[in-house]
């Protein structure tokens, strides 16, 4: 039984398989779920009831047409509806965004939510991934990412805010600025599918921003927000003509019977609502601290209703999260076949108390050892090998964004040989730069826990520099060995350069790699100042063959990206306290 539960992560691609599946192949009751990331609150108990009781109506009877639905929606978060377009689940929205507004290319910050990357993909686009940083905590830097659009030639960029699956959050006032700084793309998307859970600004949302541009759209989950997945619906808010053309497209009945009943019960409780938000935020800061107790667990602030981890040195993802399951019931969602990701981080969605208490409990037997299984981290004196559970994956990290997680456990066992990299991408293309080995803890984080609300609430400032081509640059410095085996070079801020060597040498990684009868390994590229971040000025297209585990016009698919082809193996706070009102837009401030 238990073997044909974890069998099922095995045969996903992108994503953990459904809460259905597991109850199908278990004892048929689903586990504590720390994997999908929806509000625990919402509904309340006497919503559910109003639903039962209304059961054999909504399946049995056609539902109104969508243009009905929105217009309800609007109604409530007093939003123009022909700004906007409600769809069945934001996948749908994403998939008709790529069939109508994508031509060509889309740039995305990864990781982040597996459909920005696979959907236009699937559809024979060229996806320019934009790798976050693991030593800068997987902060989105907006300078360093306009540039990168610019040199790669992209025509629509994504930007999730917070991002799926580090949390990661960009004030609004940046957003804009980064807004207006790509107006002559075909299409800039804000994905705001988890703001409600935020705290650190108090109106993030960019929708009445976006209705007043030629070009961008926003996107919002509303299943997500209300705790309800399975009734699939989400909404985008553009200008009429970009909102009008996706609307134009879907189905009269794309909405089901279920989402227009939750629709039409929201305005009676918006109090409770709040409250949900509220209590998910709380819960979010005590679960950080929990986790962060744990030895060798780092935590990343988060402004989702999730929080990312590190497992600690030699931890195996897969492994953690088959016993997770298997001896704790407990359901987590492990990240190696996220691509820019490793099986060496998990996503864990916030939850009320006293189920932390069971994770927290459950993890310290796993990682740290029991007397019936032993532990899932190795001793670093007597430890045993490491075996990854999704190389391929750990492989393409150890190449675009650091050693991956074969490399670090490698160092902890003081294994002296290095971990094998991928081949180099079979078409060619414009490159994207390979960067150091980064620092196995974020700058500024204090070891990964969140920062206050009030800390973070004020205006967000923009970097001032990225890369520039330099002649020759020094070789990097080394530091001094810490608790691994291994000394770890000094980490290098993300370059994002001008032109790319011809041909690329591979980067070496920080175990000892086995002497080469040829070249030896190009150093990084020191960094040089830039102009202002909001100028985003175009650079000169790189020449030159793409590098190991970059998608390409014509190059990898999908699943040659995430290397599972051919293998076995991311707020609305003050709602108005009268119960009978919502805010209009999420939150976004009065209308006048």
């Amino acid at each position: 039984m238990a073997d044909n539960v974890t069998s099922l992560f095995r045969s996903t691609a992108a994503h953990s398989p459904s809460m259905a599946a597991l109850a199908r192949e278990s004892d048929g009751a689903g586990p504590v779920d720390f994997c999908i990331p929806c509000n625990p609150y919402f509904p309340t108990p006497a919503m559910f009831e109003d639903m039962a009781a209304r059961l054999r109506d909504i399946i049995t009877y056609y539902p109104s047409s969508a243009d009905t639905i929105t217009a309800e929606l609007c109604s409530l978060l007093r939003l123009p509806p022909q700004c906007v377009a409600m769809g069945n689940g934001s996948t749908e929205l994403i998939t008709w965004i790529d069939h109508l507004l994508v031509r060509e290319s889309l740039a995305v910050p990864v990781p982040t939510f597996g459909r920005w990357t696979d959907q236009p993909m699937e559809t024979g686009k060229r996806v320019d991934m934009f790798p976050l940083q693991e030593s800068s905590g997987f902060a989105l830097d907006l300078a360093q990412y306009g540039e990168f659009i610019r040199a790669r030639g992209t025509r629509v960029a994504v930007i999730c805010n917070p991002n799926n699956p580090d949390g990661g959050f960009l004030h609004k006032h940046a957003i804009v600025q980064f807004m207006d700084a790509m107006a002559d793309l075909d299409l800039v998307v804000i994905d705001e599918s988890f703001l409600e859970f935020a705290d650190a600004e108090v109106e993030p949302s960019v929708v009445q921003e976006a209705m007043l541009r030629p070009n961008v759209i926003v996107l919002r989950s509303l299943g997500k927000n209300f705790g309800l997945h399975g009734i699939r619906f989400g909404y985008l808010v553009a200008n009429p003509a970009l909102a009008g053309r996706v609307r134009s497209m879907l189905p009269k009945w794309n909405l089901n019977s279920f989402a227009e009943h939750v629709v039409f019960m929201l305005k009676e409780h918006g109090t409770e609502y709040q409250q949900s938000l509220h209590q998910v935020r709380r819960d979010r800061m005590d679960m950080s601290g929990q986790l962060s107790s744990l030895p060798g667990l780092t935590v990343y602030p988060s402004q989702g209703n999730f929080l990312f981890v590190r497992l600690p040195v030699g931890a195996e993802g897969t492994v953690v999260r088959d016993r997770m399951l298997t001896e704790h019931r407990l359901l987590v969602r492990e990240c190696g076949n996220k691509i820019g990701s490793s099986s060496r981080f998990l996503r864990l969605v916030v939850r009320p108390q006293v189920d932390v208490r069971r994770l927290v409990s459950g993890l310290e037997q796993v990682l740290y050892g029991t007397a019936r299984r032993g532990a899932a981290v190795p001793e670093q004196a007597t430890g045993t090998g490491y075996s990854s559970g999704t190389a391929a994956v750990d492989r393409l990290v150890g190449e675009t964004n650091g050693v991956g997680a074969q490399g670090l456990a490698a160092q902890a066992l003081g294994a002296g040989a290095g971990a094998p990299g991928l081949p180099a991408a079979p078409a060619a293309g414009i490159g994207m730069p390979l960067t150091a080995a980064p620092s196995p803890v974020p700058v500024g984080t204090g070891g990964g826990m969140p920062m206050p609300a009030a800390a973070s609430s004020g205006p967000q400032q923009m970097p001032q520099q990225v890369s520039s081509p330099v002649s020759p640059p020094p070789p990097p410095q080394p530091v001094q060995p810490q608790p691994v085996r291994q000394p770890v070079p000094q980490p290098v801020p993300q370059q994002v350069p001008q032109h790319i060597p011809q041909p690329p040498v591979p980067q070496q990684t920080p175990q000892q790699m086995p002497p080469q009868p040829m070249a030896a390994p190009v150093p990084a590229p020191a960094p040089a100042p830039m102009p202002a971040a909001a100028s985003f000025a175009p650079s000169p297209m790189p020449t030159g063959p793409t590098p190991p585990g970059v998608p390409a016009r014509g190059g990898l698919t999908a699943a040659q990206v995430r290397g599972t082809d051919g293998l076995s193996p991311a707020p609305a706070s003050g709602w108005p306290a009268g119960a009978q009102s919502w805010p209009e837009a999420a939150g976004v401030g009065q209308v006048v």
